[in-house]
Protein backbone atom coordinates (compact mmCIF):
# COMPACT_ATOMS: atom_id res chain seq x y z
CA UNK A 1 0.00 0.00 0.00
CA UNK A 2 1.19 3.53 -0.76
CA UNK A 3 1.19 5.62 2.36
CA UNK A 4 -1.23 8.61 2.17
CA UNK A 5 0.60 11.93 2.39
CA UNK A 6 -0.27 15.24 3.95
CA UNK A 7 4.86 10.70 20.75
CA UNK A 8 -0.45 7.58 30.53
CA UNK A 9 -0.62 8.75 31.14
CA UNK A 10 -3.52 10.45 32.81
CA UNK A 11 -3.63 14.11 33.87
CA UNK A 12 -2.01 14.40 37.25
CA UNK A 13 -4.55 14.13 40.08
CA UNK A 14 -3.54 15.36 43.50
CA UNK A 15 -3.69 12.44 45.94
CA UNK A 16 -2.47 11.64 49.41
CA UNK A 17 -2.46 15.29 50.43
CA UNK A 18 -1.44 14.33 53.94
CA UNK A 19 2.01 13.38 52.61
CA UNK A 20 2.75 16.99 51.68
CA UNK A 21 3.06 18.21 55.27
CA UNK A 22 6.65 18.11 56.47
CA UNK A 23 7.13 20.31 59.53
CA UNK A 24 10.67 21.44 58.71
CA UNK A 25 10.72 23.66 55.63
CA UNK A 26 14.46 23.56 54.93
CA UNK A 27 16.52 25.96 52.83
CA UNK A 28 14.67 28.69 50.96
CA UNK A 29 15.04 28.28 47.18
CA UNK A 30 14.40 30.91 44.53
CA UNK A 31 13.64 29.75 40.99
CA UNK A 32 16.06 31.25 38.45
CA UNK A 33 15.20 34.01 36.00
CA UNK A 34 13.21 32.72 33.05
CA UNK A 35 12.02 34.63 29.99
CA UNK A 36 9.81 31.75 28.87
CA UNK A 37 6.21 31.30 29.99
CA UNK A 38 4.66 28.34 31.77
CA UNK A 39 2.85 27.47 28.56
CA UNK A 40 6.21 27.42 26.74
CA UNK A 41 7.46 24.79 29.18
CA UNK A 42 4.33 22.75 28.61
CA UNK A 43 4.61 22.97 24.83
CA UNK A 44 8.31 22.10 24.71
CA UNK A 45 7.88 19.16 27.07
CA UNK A 46 4.83 17.80 25.28
CA UNK A 47 6.52 17.88 21.88
CA UNK A 48 9.75 16.40 23.21
CA UNK A 49 7.88 13.65 25.10
CA UNK A 50 6.02 12.68 21.92
CA UNK A 51 9.36 12.32 20.13
CA UNK A 52 10.86 10.29 22.99
CA UNK A 53 7.83 7.98 22.99
CA UNK A 54 8.28 7.32 19.28
CA UNK A 55 12.04 6.85 19.43
CA UNK A 56 12.63 4.84 22.60
CA UNK A 57 11.20 1.47 23.75
CA UNK A 58 8.80 2.13 26.63
CA UNK A 59 7.48 -0.62 28.87
CA UNK A 60 3.70 -1.17 28.62
CA UNK A 61 1.95 1.31 30.86
CA UNK A 62 -0.35 -1.35 32.25
CA UNK A 63 2.62 -3.45 33.42
CA UNK A 64 3.36 -3.80 37.13
CA UNK A 65 6.66 -1.91 37.01
CA UNK A 66 5.35 1.04 35.01
CA UNK A 67 2.20 1.34 37.13
CA UNK A 68 4.28 1.21 40.30
CA UNK A 69 6.62 3.98 39.12
CA UNK A 70 3.59 6.11 38.22
CA UNK A 71 2.19 5.68 41.74
CA UNK A 72 5.47 6.68 43.37
CA UNK A 73 5.73 9.63 41.01
CA UNK A 74 2.22 10.81 41.89
CA UNK A 75 3.10 10.84 45.60
CA UNK A 76 6.24 12.87 44.92
CA UNK A 77 4.48 15.35 42.63
CA UNK A 78 1.90 15.96 45.35
CA UNK A 79 4.74 16.83 47.74
CA UNK A 80 6.17 19.69 45.66
CA UNK A 81 6.12 22.84 47.83
CA UNK A 82 3.16 25.11 46.97
CA UNK A 83 5.33 27.94 45.60
CA UNK A 84 6.66 25.61 42.90
CA UNK A 85 3.37 23.96 42.00
CA UNK A 86 2.30 24.88 38.48
CA UNK A 87 -1.29 23.72 37.80
CA UNK A 88 -0.61 23.68 34.05
CA UNK A 89 2.10 21.02 34.44
CA UNK A 90 1.20 17.35 33.97
CA UNK A 91 3.64 15.08 35.79
CA UNK A 92 3.73 11.75 33.99
CA UNK A 93 6.06 8.79 34.51
CA UNK A 94 7.20 6.19 31.98
CA UNK A 95 9.81 3.42 32.08
CA UNK A 96 12.28 3.00 29.20
CA UNK A 97 13.47 -0.53 28.50
CA UNK A 98 17.16 0.44 28.61
CA UNK A 99 19.91 -0.86 30.88
CA UNK A 100 21.75 2.44 31.39
CA UNK A 101 21.46 3.99 34.84
CA UNK A 102 19.62 7.08 33.71
CA UNK A 103 16.47 9.16 34.13
CA UNK A 104 15.33 12.51 32.79
CA UNK A 105 12.38 14.86 33.04
CA UNK A 106 11.14 17.34 30.45
CA UNK A 107 9.69 20.83 30.93
CA UNK A 108 6.06 20.70 31.95
CA UNK A 109 6.28 17.33 33.71
CA UNK A 110 6.95 14.26 31.51
CA UNK A 111 9.50 11.99 33.21
CA UNK A 112 11.26 8.92 31.83
CA UNK A 113 13.09 6.45 34.09
CA UNK A 114 15.39 3.82 32.61
CA UNK A 115 14.80 0.25 33.66
CA UNK A 116 18.49 0.16 34.62
CA UNK A 117 17.94 2.90 37.18
CA UNK A 118 15.18 0.96 38.91
CA UNK A 119 17.21 -2.25 38.92
CA UNK A 120 20.25 -0.44 40.36
CA UNK A 121 18.39 1.18 43.28
CA UNK A 122 18.71 -0.60 46.63
CA UNK A 123 15.39 0.67 47.98
CA UNK A 124 12.24 2.47 46.98
CA UNK A 125 13.65 5.55 48.74
CA UNK A 126 16.71 5.60 46.46
CA UNK A 127 14.58 5.33 43.33
CA UNK A 128 12.26 8.03 44.68
CA UNK A 129 15.33 10.19 45.36
CA UNK A 130 16.29 10.32 41.68
CA UNK A 131 12.68 10.98 40.72
CA UNK A 132 12.41 13.81 43.28
CA UNK A 133 15.62 15.35 41.91
CA UNK A 134 14.22 15.24 38.36
CA UNK A 135 10.85 16.64 39.48
CA UNK A 136 12.76 19.51 41.09
CA UNK A 137 14.35 20.46 37.75
CA UNK A 138 10.84 20.62 36.27
CA UNK A 139 9.26 22.52 39.16
CA UNK A 140 12.10 25.09 39.12
CA UNK A 141 11.85 25.29 35.32
CA UNK A 142 15.56 24.71 34.87
CA UNK A 143 15.33 23.71 31.19
CA UNK A 144 13.96 27.02 29.96
CA UNK A 145 15.91 28.93 32.61
CA UNK A 146 19.12 27.44 31.20
CA UNK A 147 18.02 28.54 27.73
CA UNK A 148 17.28 32.04 29.06
CA UNK A 149 20.71 32.33 30.66
CA UNK A 150 22.63 30.92 27.69
CA UNK A 151 20.78 32.43 24.75
CA UNK A 152 20.44 36.12 25.42
CA UNK A 153 17.92 37.14 22.77
CA UNK A 154 18.10 33.58 21.43
CA UNK A 155 15.91 31.77 18.90
CA UNK A 156 12.18 31.43 19.10
CA UNK A 157 10.43 28.74 21.11
CA UNK A 158 10.07 26.28 18.25
CA UNK A 159 13.79 26.39 17.54
CA UNK A 160 14.89 25.53 21.09
CA UNK A 161 12.75 22.43 21.63
CA UNK A 162 15.34 20.01 20.32
CA UNK A 163 18.13 21.84 22.12
CA UNK A 164 16.40 21.66 25.48
CA UNK A 165 15.57 18.03 24.86
CA UNK A 166 19.18 17.18 24.10
CA UNK A 167 20.39 19.06 27.13
CA UNK A 168 18.00 17.52 29.59
CA UNK A 169 18.37 14.00 28.29
CA UNK A 170 22.06 14.16 27.48
CA UNK A 171 24.24 11.37 26.13
CA UNK A 172 22.89 8.66 23.87
CA UNK A 173 19.23 9.50 24.40
CA UNK A 174 19.69 13.02 23.16
CA UNK A 175 21.52 11.63 20.12
CA UNK A 176 18.61 9.33 19.31
CA UNK A 177 16.01 12.06 19.44
CA UNK A 178 18.14 14.66 17.73
CA UNK A 179 18.86 12.35 14.78
CA UNK A 180 15.14 11.87 14.21
CA UNK A 181 14.31 15.55 14.52
CA UNK A 182 14.73 18.56 12.30
CA UNK A 183 15.75 20.51 15.41
CA UNK A 184 19.42 20.56 16.37
CA UNK A 185 20.88 20.16 19.83
CA UNK A 186 22.22 23.56 20.89
CA UNK A 187 25.73 23.71 22.33
CA UNK A 188 24.46 26.11 25.00
CA UNK A 189 22.33 23.39 26.58
CA UNK A 190 24.70 20.47 26.98
CA UNK A 191 23.98 19.88 30.65
CA UNK A 192 22.59 21.50 33.77
CA UNK A 193 24.74 24.02 35.59
CA UNK A 194 26.20 23.17 38.99
CA UNK A 195 24.01 25.89 40.49
CA UNK A 196 20.89 24.20 39.17
CA UNK A 197 22.13 20.82 40.36
CA UNK A 198 22.47 22.16 43.90
CA UNK A 199 18.95 23.59 43.73
CA UNK A 200 17.55 20.25 42.51
CA UNK A 201 19.42 18.36 45.25
CA UNK A 202 18.03 20.65 47.96
CA UNK A 203 14.48 20.78 46.65
CA UNK A 204 14.60 17.03 45.95
CA UNK A 205 15.46 16.40 49.60
CA UNK A 206 12.55 18.62 50.67
CA UNK A 207 10.13 16.80 48.38
CA UNK A 208 11.28 13.44 49.73
CA UNK A 209 10.68 14.54 53.33
CA UNK A 210 7.26 15.98 52.49
CA UNK A 211 6.36 12.70 50.76
CA UNK A 212 7.38 10.58 53.75
CA UNK A 213 10.82 9.42 52.57
CA UNK A 214 14.10 9.88 54.41
CA UNK A 215 15.85 12.55 52.27
CA UNK A 216 19.23 10.91 52.95
CA UNK A 217 18.11 8.34 50.35
CA UNK A 218 18.95 10.87 47.63
CA UNK A 219 22.58 10.99 48.83
CA UNK A 220 22.67 7.19 49.01
CA UNK A 221 21.42 6.92 45.45
CA UNK A 222 24.27 9.09 44.22
CA UNK A 223 26.66 6.64 45.88
CA UNK A 224 24.85 3.73 44.22
CA UNK A 225 25.01 5.42 40.83
CA UNK A 226 28.72 6.13 41.14
CA UNK A 227 29.51 2.56 42.22
CA UNK A 228 27.47 0.91 39.46
CA UNK A 229 28.31 3.32 36.66
CA UNK A 230 31.17 1.22 35.28
CA UNK A 231 34.43 2.39 33.71
CA UNK A 232 32.85 4.97 31.41
CA UNK A 233 30.95 6.60 34.23
CA UNK A 234 27.23 6.64 34.95
CA UNK A 235 25.13 8.12 32.14
CA UNK A 236 22.91 10.06 34.54
CA UNK A 237 25.77 12.05 36.03
CA UNK A 238 26.95 13.17 32.56
CA UNK A 239 24.01 15.57 32.39
CA UNK A 240 23.81 16.14 36.16
CA UNK A 241 27.32 17.29 37.17
CA UNK A 242 28.41 17.05 40.79
CA UNK A 243 28.31 20.58 42.23
CA UNK A 244 30.81 19.55 44.91
CA UNK A 245 30.20 18.03 48.35
CA UNK A 246 26.88 16.77 47.03
CA UNK A 247 26.21 14.07 49.60
CA UNK A 248 27.28 16.34 52.45
CA UNK A 249 24.97 19.13 51.26
CA UNK A 250 22.01 16.75 51.05
CA UNK A 251 22.78 15.40 54.53
CA UNK A 252 22.91 18.97 55.85
CA UNK A 253 19.52 19.68 54.31
CA UNK A 254 18.10 16.44 55.70
CA UNK A 255 18.96 17.51 59.23
CA UNK A 256 16.76 20.61 58.79
CA UNK A 257 13.74 18.59 57.68
CA UNK A 258 11.18 16.58 59.56
CA UNK A 259 9.85 13.62 57.64
CA UNK A 260 6.11 13.56 57.12
CA UNK A 261 4.11 10.87 58.98
CA UNK A 262 3.59 7.62 57.13
CA UNK A 263 7.22 6.92 56.25
CA UNK A 264 7.79 5.27 52.87
CA UNK A 265 11.33 3.98 52.46
CA UNK A 266 10.74 0.41 51.36
CA UNK A 267 7.79 -1.57 50.11
CA UNK A 268 6.92 -5.00 48.81
CA UNK A 269 5.89 -3.26 45.58
CA UNK A 270 9.46 -2.11 44.96
CA UNK A 271 10.82 -5.64 45.38
CA UNK A 272 8.04 -6.93 43.13
CA UNK A 273 8.80 -4.38 40.43
CA UNK A 274 12.50 -5.25 40.49
CA UNK A 275 11.69 -8.95 40.29
CA UNK A 276 9.40 -8.36 37.30
CA UNK A 277 12.14 -6.46 35.48
CA UNK A 278 14.77 -9.10 36.22
CA UNK A 279 12.55 -11.82 34.75
CA UNK A 280 12.48 -9.93 31.47
CA UNK A 281 15.13 -10.44 28.77
CA UNK A 282 18.16 -8.18 29.31
CA UNK A 283 17.49 -4.59 28.30
CA UNK A 284 19.59 -3.03 25.52
CA UNK A 285 21.89 -0.11 26.18
CA UNK A 286 21.07 3.32 24.83
CA UNK A 287 23.92 2.94 22.34
CA UNK A 288 22.39 -0.28 21.05
CA UNK A 289 19.01 1.40 20.74
CA UNK A 290 20.59 4.31 18.86
CA UNK A 291 22.42 2.01 16.42
CA UNK A 292 19.36 -0.11 15.67
CA UNK A 293 16.78 2.68 15.47
CA UNK A 294 16.08 3.50 11.79
CA UNK A 295 15.87 7.12 10.72
CA UNK A 296 13.32 8.55 8.36
CA UNK A 297 14.59 10.80 5.57
CA UNK A 298 14.37 14.17 7.30
CA UNK A 299 14.31 15.99 4.00
CA UNK A 300 10.67 15.11 3.43
CA UNK A 301 9.70 14.08 6.93
CA UNK A 302 7.56 11.24 5.56
CA UNK A 303 9.84 8.85 3.67
CA UNK A 304 11.43 5.62 4.77
CA UNK A 305 15.23 5.35 4.69
CA UNK A 306 16.46 5.53 1.11
CA UNK A 307 18.15 2.14 1.37
CA UNK A 308 15.01 0.39 2.67
CA UNK A 309 13.67 -2.30 0.37
CA UNK A 310 10.35 -4.11 0.50
CA UNK A 311 10.60 -7.88 0.27
CA UNK A 312 12.11 -10.93 1.88
CA UNK A 313 10.98 -12.51 5.11
CA UNK A 314 8.77 -10.31 7.27
CA UNK A 315 8.73 -11.36 10.92
CA UNK A 316 5.30 -11.76 12.56
CA UNK A 317 4.26 -9.18 15.17
CA UNK A 318 6.03 -9.54 18.50
CA UNK A 319 3.95 -10.62 21.47
CA UNK A 320 5.58 -7.82 23.46
CA UNK A 321 4.35 -4.26 23.08
CA UNK A 322 5.67 -0.76 23.61
CA UNK A 323 3.59 2.34 24.23
CA UNK A 324 3.78 5.31 21.87
CA UNK A 325 2.39 8.67 22.90
CA UNK A 326 1.81 11.87 20.94
CA UNK A 327 0.23 15.16 21.87
CA UNK A 328 -3.23 13.74 21.08
CA UNK A 329 -3.19 9.98 21.66
CA UNK A 330 -1.48 6.97 23.20
CA UNK A 331 -1.33 3.53 21.58
CA UNK A 332 0.55 0.23 22.03
CA UNK A 333 2.31 -1.47 19.12
CA UNK A 334 4.43 -4.63 18.75
CA UNK A 335 7.96 -3.83 19.87
CA UNK A 336 9.51 -5.24 16.66
CA UNK A 337 7.71 -2.64 14.53
CA UNK A 338 9.76 0.36 13.49
CA UNK A 339 8.16 3.77 13.27
CA UNK A 340 8.36 6.61 10.79
CA UNK A 341 6.78 9.94 11.67
CA UNK A 342 5.20 12.00 8.90
CA UNK A 343 3.63 15.43 8.88
CA UNK A 344 0.33 14.32 10.46
CA UNK A 345 0.83 10.61 11.11
CA UNK A 346 3.21 7.88 12.15
CA UNK A 347 3.66 4.59 10.30
CA UNK A 348 4.54 1.36 12.13
CA UNK A 349 5.95 -1.54 10.13
CA UNK A 350 8.28 -4.52 10.62
CA UNK A 351 11.60 -4.76 8.79
CA UNK A 352 11.19 -5.93 5.20
CA UNK A 353 7.69 -4.44 4.99
CA UNK A 354 8.58 -0.83 4.13
CA UNK A 355 10.58 0.97 1.51
CA UNK A 356 10.58 3.38 -1.42
CA UNK A 357 9.26 2.49 -4.84
CA UNK A 358 9.20 4.89 -7.78
CA UNK A 359 9.69 7.81 -5.42
CA UNK A 360 6.81 6.80 -3.14
CA UNK A 361 6.80 5.49 0.44
CA UNK A 362 5.19 2.06 0.44
CA UNK A 363 4.57 -0.66 2.99
CA UNK A 364 2.99 -4.11 2.96
CA UNK A 365 2.49 -4.96 6.65
CA UNK A 366 1.74 -2.66 9.58
CA UNK A 367 -0.36 0.37 10.40
CA UNK A 368 -0.68 4.14 10.05
CA UNK A 369 -2.07 6.26 12.88
CA UNK A 370 -2.76 9.95 12.35
CA UNK A 371 -4.83 13.03 12.97
CA UNK A 372 -5.61 15.80 10.52
CA UNK A 373 -7.73 18.95 10.31
CA UNK A 374 -10.73 18.63 7.98
CA UNK A 375 -13.24 21.03 6.50
CA UNK A 376 -16.34 19.10 7.61
CA UNK A 377 -17.61 18.04 11.02
CA UNK A 378 -19.65 15.03 9.88
CA UNK A 379 -17.74 11.78 10.44
CA UNK A 380 -19.03 9.95 7.37
CA UNK A 381 -18.32 12.86 5.02
CA UNK A 382 -14.81 13.23 6.46
CA UNK A 383 -14.31 9.46 6.15
CA UNK A 384 -15.51 9.53 2.54
CA UNK A 385 -12.91 12.18 1.73
CA UNK A 386 -10.14 10.24 3.43
CA UNK A 387 -11.07 6.90 1.84
CA UNK A 388 -11.25 8.64 -1.55
CA UNK A 389 -7.64 9.76 -1.09
CA UNK A 390 -6.54 6.21 -0.26
CA UNK A 391 -8.28 4.79 -3.33
CA UNK A 392 -6.83 7.43 -5.62
CA UNK A 393 -3.32 6.64 -4.40
CA UNK A 394 -3.94 2.87 -4.50
CA UNK A 395 -6.26 2.20 -7.48
CA UNK A 396 -5.98 -1.56 -7.03
CA UNK A 397 -8.03 -1.32 -3.81
CA UNK A 398 -11.83 -1.42 -3.68
CA UNK A 399 -14.24 -1.15 -0.75
CA UNK A 400 -15.87 -4.32 0.59
CA UNK A 401 -19.41 -3.39 1.56
CA UNK A 402 -20.33 -0.34 3.62
CA UNK A 403 -19.12 1.36 6.78
CA UNK A 404 -19.59 -0.54 10.02
CA UNK A 405 -20.36 1.26 13.28
CA UNK A 406 -17.69 0.69 15.93
CA UNK A 407 -15.84 2.38 18.81
CA UNK A 408 -12.35 3.86 18.76
CA UNK A 409 -10.70 5.20 21.90
CA UNK A 410 -14.11 5.46 23.56
CA UNK A 411 -15.61 7.44 20.67
CA UNK A 412 -18.12 6.56 17.98
CA UNK A 413 -16.25 5.43 14.90
CA UNK A 414 -16.59 3.92 11.45
CA UNK A 415 -14.77 0.92 10.00
CA UNK A 416 -14.38 0.00 6.34
CA UNK A 417 -12.43 -2.82 4.71
CA UNK A 418 -10.59 -2.34 1.42
CA UNK A 419 -8.91 -5.10 -0.55
CA UNK A 420 -7.17 -5.81 -3.83
CA UNK A 421 -4.10 -7.35 -5.42
CA UNK A 422 -1.08 -5.36 -4.34
CA UNK A 423 1.19 -4.08 -7.10
CA UNK A 424 4.10 -4.51 -4.68
CA UNK A 425 3.65 -8.14 -3.60
CA UNK A 426 1.25 -9.37 -6.31
CA UNK A 427 -0.80 -10.86 -3.46
CA UNK A 428 -4.25 -10.01 -2.18
CA UNK A 429 -3.97 -7.24 0.40
CA UNK A 430 -6.46 -6.36 3.14
CA UNK A 431 -6.65 -2.79 4.41
CA UNK A 432 -8.90 -1.96 7.38
CA UNK A 433 -9.62 1.73 7.96
CA UNK A 434 -10.98 3.06 11.28
CA UNK A 435 -12.03 6.70 11.60
CA UNK A 436 -13.45 9.01 14.24
CA UNK A 437 -13.71 12.73 15.04
CA UNK A 438 -11.70 13.94 18.04
CA UNK A 439 -13.11 17.45 17.80
CA UNK A 440 -15.39 19.43 15.53
CA UNK A 441 -12.75 19.68 12.80
CA UNK A 442 -10.11 17.08 13.72
CA UNK A 443 -10.26 13.71 12.03
CA UNK A 444 -8.44 10.67 13.47
CA UNK A 445 -7.66 7.48 11.57
CA UNK A 446 -6.03 4.08 11.94
CA UNK A 447 -5.14 2.14 8.79
CA UNK A 448 -4.07 -1.50 9.22
CA UNK A 449 -2.46 -3.37 6.31
CA UNK A 450 -1.47 -7.01 5.79
CA UNK A 451 -1.51 -9.58 2.98
CA UNK A 452 -4.60 -11.79 3.15
CA UNK A 453 -2.51 -14.94 3.66
CA UNK A 454 -0.83 -13.38 6.74
CA UNK A 455 -3.87 -11.64 8.15
CA UNK A 456 -4.58 -14.24 10.83
CA UNK A 457 -1.20 -13.78 12.52
CA UNK A 458 -1.74 -10.00 12.51
CA UNK A 459 -5.25 -10.00 13.99
CA UNK A 460 -4.08 -10.05 17.61
CA UNK A 461 -1.65 -7.16 17.09
CA UNK A 462 -4.19 -5.11 15.18
CA UNK A 463 -6.91 -5.70 17.77
CA UNK A 464 -4.47 -4.90 20.58
CA UNK A 465 -3.65 -1.55 18.97
CA UNK A 466 -7.32 -0.60 18.74
CA UNK A 467 -8.07 -1.66 22.30
CA UNK A 468 -5.06 0.23 23.72
CA UNK A 469 -5.86 3.52 21.99
CA UNK A 470 -6.52 6.42 24.34
CA UNK A 471 -7.09 10.06 23.44
CA UNK A 472 -5.30 12.55 25.66
CA UNK A 473 -7.39 15.65 24.98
Amino acid sequence: MTRPTRTSILPFIAILLCTAMAVGQGTKITAPKNKYTISDDVQIGREAAAQVSMELPLLPENGDADSYVERVGAVLATAIPPQFQHPEFRYTFSVINASDINAFALPGGPMFVNRGMIEAARSEGEMAGVMAHEISHVALRHGTAQATKSQGAGPQLGAIGGAILGAIIGGSVGDIVAQGSQLGVGAYLLKYSREYETQADVLGAQILARAGYDPINLARMFETIEKQGGNRGPEWLSSHPNPGNRQERIAQEARQLQISPGRRNQSAEFAGAQEELRRMPPAPTMSEIASSNPRPNTGSGSRYPDDARVGGVVDPPSSRYRTVESEFFRISVPDNWMQFPGDTSVTFAPEGAFGNKDGESVFTHGAIVGIVDVSVSDLQRASDQYISGILQGNPYLTAEGRYQQTRLGGRNALALRLSGTSRITNQREIVDVYTTMVSNRQFFYVVQVAPANARRQYNKAFNGMLQSLRFLN
